[in-house]
């Protein structure tokens, strides 16, 4: 398997992706889908901004560096990795309070209709921004109705107001049909808003062909953002007239320097900024969407497929699956560019494997989480860290107290 590993990565058309990012010594990171490691732009560019843009050119950098219009820059780079028009992005706050203006934007533009439908198992923070929307609203104005991800179709009707879906699981990594879901759910009335959490970077998106009203999705997992990195939202074009969010700060307004008592939106996604851009944050990300330029997302998802086959047969050949059994969709063009393998133990082998140089996640209450970002990961680096999983799970190290206490981020 090594020597395959090694044919692999003199082949892979992108390998040359990983010189663009710091990476530490002896460290396999197979954690990107939770947080994507630190570009070598980005850390120029923190340093630029720190010590030259704010320490130096102080509050004139507002125009001598454009820090004003860096939600619209950074909506510009993510615009064609989500197969969208660039004046339909924008990047700001974070998925929870970029959902909350959307789905109260988009109950408001569905009359008469109150009930936002998700999955039982989304991403956590998707459920809780719709109940606190219903608890802020009542009942009569919002109702939560979730159910799982093999019944959405049969639940769509003509009462609902908002589908609510996050495309790639968070746990399992099982891909959602986008555009079949989409199209269902206009036939029935219904507006969408998808969560690209663990979409944007690593799957091609077609968001203006699939007629998808609107999206989030964040940037510090395979955009490399950094750590807190502020989000992005996507509103269709068609709906930006109507569209109106409830956060109505003055960085939305048509004229914020006028400093006009009353408000008026400005009449493009930009009426979805609230306050003022997070502008070391958001230059760092800008430093890290610049390198996309010339990736092709199309050779992403290729090695992304590769990788996750590749581990599997590792997996095989080391006999790990009997007792590593997958959670994932065994057809990868079901999944995401992540893996996901059940065991009692996982939160301790994950940290046992952490001790041995590889970095991956712990999904609660049993999923052990691996996460391909394919411009920096290696398929020796595959190789290497089921060896050193084998060795864990041989030895039963992670059976080791310092492995069993959970820590306070998981």
């Amino acid at each position: 398997m090594f020597e395959e590993a090694r044919r692999r990565d003199q082949q892979d058309p992108i390998a040359d992706k990983r010189a663009l990012f710091a990476l530490p010594e002896n460290c396999i990171y197979l954690d990107g889908n939770s947080l994507g490691p630190l570009p070598v732009a980005a850390k120029a560019r923190a340093t630029e901004v720190v010590e030259q843009q704010w320490g130096n050119d102080l509050i004139t950098s507002w125009n001598k560096h454009s820090w004003i219009t860096l939600p619209q820059r950074c909506g510009e780079h993510i615009a064609p990795l989500l197969g969208a028009k660039a004046d339909q992005v924008i990047c700001c706050d974070s998925i929870s309070v970029n959902l909350f203006k959307l789905l109260c934007g988009a109950l408001a533009l569905q009359h008469g209709r109150t009930k936002i439908i998700t999955t039982t198992d989304n991403f956590p923070t998707d459920v809780y921004i719709v109940q606190g929307i219903q608890q802020l609203l009542g009942e009569e104005r919002c109702q939560l109705i979730t159910v799982d991800e093999t019944e959405i179709e049969a639940a769509l009707n003509d009462d609902i107001a908002i589908l609510l879906l996050t495309q790639v699981n968070f746990r399992t990594g099982r891909v959602l049909n986008m555009a079949k879901l989409t199209e269902m759910a206009h036939q029935h009335g219904i507006l969408t808003v998808w969560d690209l959490a663990h979409s944007a970077g690593v799957l091609p998106l077609e968001l203006d062909n699939c007629k998808v009203d609107f999206a989030v999705g964040c940037t510090y997992k395979y955009l490399n953002g950094g750590p807190g990195a502020p989000a992005f939202m996507y509103v269709a074009e068609r709906h930006e007239n109507a569209f109106i969010q409830p956060i109505t700060g003055w960085m939305g307004h048509a004229t914020p320097f006028t400093f006009s008592s009353s408000y008026t939106p400005h009449q493009s996604v930009s009426q979805s900024l609230t306050g003022t851009p997070s502008v070391i944050s958001m230059s760092v990300l800008e430093a890290s969407l610049e390198m996309w330029s010339d990736i092709d997302i199309h050779q992403v998802r290729k090695k992304s497929i590769e990788l996750g086959e590749f581990m599997l047969n590792c997996m095989q050949h080391l006999q790990l699956i009997d007792t590593l059994p997958l959670a994932s969709p065994l057809n990868p063009n079901q999944r995401g560019s992540q893996l996901a393998f059940k065991h009692d133990q996982a939160y301790a082998i994950c940290q046992a494997w952490i001790a041995e140089g590889v970095i991956a996640d712990f999904r609660a209450p049993n999923i052990l989480r691996v996460g391909f970002a394919p411009l920096y990961i290696s398929f020796q680096d595959i190789w290497s860290a089921c060896e050193a999983l084998q060795k864990i799970m041989q030895q039963k190290t992670y059976l080791q107290p310092e492995y069993q206490k959970k820590q306070t981020v998981t």
